[in-house]
């Protein structure tokens, strides 16, 4: 995974054929300057056809907010596929914050 801070994205990568792949990517907008960190609204996670049915979207989520985690930031899930990942994953429920 790379996070490309300038575009607000987080790309999911695949070494292939001796190169890197893009198999997806996670968008999300920045709102700062919380008592409790910046706050990431996940806004939309794509994984390309030909990577699809491989668990690279759940992969990709659990980098996100794995880093997320790390940088003492928050989460807003805007996007319904880490809505849906949060709701299977409670060890995350600390992280998310509502958009107030």
């Amino acid at each position: 995974m790379t996070h490309l801070v300038d575009q607000e994205r987080y790309r999911a990568e695949l070494e292939e054929d001796g190169g890197v792949v893009e198999v997806g990517y996670l968008d999300y907008t920045r709102d700062a300057g919380h008592a409790d960190g910046d706050r990431l609204a996940l806004t939309h996670t794509v994984v390309y056809d030909r990577f699809g049915g491989r668990g690279f979207a759940a992969d990709l989520v659990e980098a996100v907010l794995t880093d997320i985690r790390g940088s003492g930031n928050k989460v807003v899930p805007v996007c319904s596929y880490v809505v849906r990942y949060l709701e299977k994953h409670p060890e995350h429920a600390d992280l998310v914050v509502s958009a107030r």
